[in-house]
């Protein structure tokens, strides 16, 4: 059982969990991810690795709460307990040898930017920081992301914050200019990783993105999570999370994770929700 140590709401469907996890937090590292399960009948659901203490023993979790599993520990509070925290999962983000970078986050794909964010800064790079969101109201890290950047960007779709815009204007004004990168990182929505790939790439700077497709296992072992990079097909959870955004299969990735939207809602119509049920019992 996982004891969750922290909790605060970043907006009204984002929260953030510190988890008591002594030996996840003891390996973890930027860019790997954690699977969690809330009771013994709960489904495994990957959240990436925001953030970590290897002194206190803790790691923390951003999720925004949109399925059963998500809402159902959102509904958890501090004191609560947790049946399963499995990880670290999948590979660091490389950060090493890099003397500029640009990180790139959208929405609570941001959660995952920050920590790659602050350990480029660690490892001694000049940390570029663009970051997007649909309205001021959702905005979220802020300040942890000023922290660590060297430059930060700011961007909201209406306007009503920062920067008027997309993530890819500023990023392509900067490229236009001459300015380059050693490595680009976008994470966040997948139209998003394709669009910032899509922009870099004329200029033939290294991007990588962080793909969130289903998984099951998390070990490489169900083959849910397979994407094609470069014609070839990888496993997220053990080759990935990160891979090359100039060889990703966007048009599959979106496809196979819309795959079992209209499954979702026919179950989200006759779904009896078991937070009320869980009882102090499955929770303590």
């Amino acid at each position: 059982m996982f004891k969750i140590v922290a909790k605060r709401e970043l907006n009204s469907s984002v929260t953030l969990m510190e988890i008591e996890a002594p030996y996840v937090a003891r390996k973890a590292q930027a860019g790997q991810f954690i699977i969690f399960r809330i009771d013994e009948q709960g489904e495994r659901v990957p959240l990436t690795i925001a953030g970590y203490d290897r002194e206190k023993g803790t790691v923390t979790i951003i999720f925004q709460k949109v399925g059963f599993s998500t809402i159902a520990l959102g509904a958890l509070n501090e004191g609560d307990y947790i049946r399963d925290f499995v990880g670290p999962l999948g590979k660091p983000t490389p950060v090493e040898g890099k003397k500029k970078v640009c990180v790139v986050g959208g929405g609570v794909g941001c959660a995952i930017a920050l920590p790659s964010a602050k350990a480029f800064k660690e490892a001694g790079a000049e940390v570029t920081v663009i970051v997007g969101f649909r309205s001021k109201d959702i905005v979220i890290l802020e300040e942890e992301f000023r922290a660590v950047a060297d430059r930060f960007i700011l961007m909201t779709d209406d306007g009503s914050y920062g920067q008027h815009g997309l993530v890819t204007q500023p990023l392509k004004e900067m490229l236009e200019n001459g300015e380059t990168f050693d490595e680009v990182l976008a994470i966040g929505p997948i139209p998003m990783m394709k669009f910032v790939s899509l922009t870099t790439k004329p200029y033939d700077i290294h991007t990588s993105v962080s793909l969130n497709p289903i998984m099951v296992d998390g070990t490489g072992m169900c083959g849910g999570c397979r994407v094609t990079v470069g014609g070839q097909v990888k496993f997220a959870c053990v080759d990935g999370p990160e891979f090359d955004g100039h060889q990703v299969d966007f048009a599959e990735l979106m496809s196979r994770n819309a795959f079992y939207k209209g499954r979702e809602a026919d179950v989200a119509k006759t779904h009896t929700c078991r937070i009320e049920k869980m009882g102090k019992d499955l929770i303590h």
